[in-house]
């Protein structure tokens, strides 16, 4: 009897835990076993726009931020445009040197001989197209010119007034020696919610700036994870990120119900198949917040 009246009151619990954060449980139990399935370290963060509906899933778990962390980056840089300190329009010379956060010593980045970035070496770019490569096509040699430009303390500052504590930006890409020192950018699946969350929102800066960042991360090229799990033609805003083993993407999807969607993954070397990890958990989620 007492085993009886212990899982009644578990199941209480349990349908008391699912009614408070409005996301179908059957849902949530069939994300749980394609994480399971896939033998990953996955984490999710799901919450409709109207905060009604919400899923977490190891929220708080650190991983490594491959390209994700260009959204903060792409933030700060609209928020020193509001602060007067530059405009989006200014030129910034493209050069391809940047200083280890080690010692300042000098390194180059590995460069794809066909981005447009690339192929402005030696000429001037205005500081809002390399944030546009930077997002869309994840230039990583936009982002450092960028992080240069911008400042990481500066960067870091700005994420934790907006409540996004997990979110590390550390340094520019391909800093080795960094790297073998362990000093690497990093997030959390919650960081990037509440980043997402502040865009959608239109108050990551202001408004005007936040409509345009939306705007920007609708170019985004990379469409083999959220958008592939969701009925063609819905709009999404999204930033991925992907280096080995690693393969994150945030996205805003404008669905009738409009929500954010973050999901990490560490430790499937096949990206197609992350890919479809993601873009299954994308499609469940989609069916769980549009039917309620």
């Amino acid at each position: 009897m007492r085993i009886l009246v212990r899982i009644a009151c578990l199941a209480v619990l349990w349908a008391a835990v699912v009614q408070a954060s409005g996301f179908d449980w059957a849902a949530r139990a069939e994300i749980e076993e394609r994480i399971a399935q896939s033998g990953a370290e996955v984490a999710v963060a799901l919450r409709t726009l109207d905060s009604k509906s919400e899923l977490l899933l190891s929220p708080d778990i650190s991983f490594h931020a491959a390209s994700t962390m260009k959204v903060p980056v792409m933030i700060e840089l609209f928020n020193q445009a509001r602060q007067g300190r530059l405009r989006l329009d200014d030129p910034l010379p493209v050069r391809n040197e940047f200083k280890s956060i080690v010692d300042g010593s000098p390194y180059s980045i590995e460069l794809e001989k066909d981005e447009e970035v690339y192929l402005a070496l030696g000429e001037p770019m205005p500081l809002i197209e390399l944030c546009r490569h930077m997002i869309a096509v994840s230039s990583n040699l936009a982002t450092n010119l960028l992080i240069e430009k911008l400042g990481a303390q500066d960067i870091r500052r700005t994420v934790a007034a907006l409540g996004a504590q997990g979110m590390k930006v550390l340094r520019g890409v391909e800093d080795i020696k960094a790297y073998r020192q362990g000093l690497s950018n990093a997030t959390t699946a919650r960081a990037l919610l509440v980043l997402m969350e502040r865009i959608a929102g239109l108050e990551a800066v202001d408004e005007g700036s936040s409509g345009r960042m939306i705007e920007i991360l609708k170019q985004q090229e990379f469409r083999d994870a959220v958008p592939a799990g969701l009925p063609e033609g819905t709009p999404v805003a999204s930033k991925t990120g992907e280096i080995t083993r690693i393969h994150h993407e945030a996205a805003i999807v404008y669905a009738d119900r409009p929500f954010v969607l973050v999901v990490l993954v560490r430790g499937i070397d096949d990206r197609r198949r992350s890919a479809r990890l993601i873009a299954d958990i994308a499609r469940i989620a989609f069916g769980a917040t549009q039917a309620q």
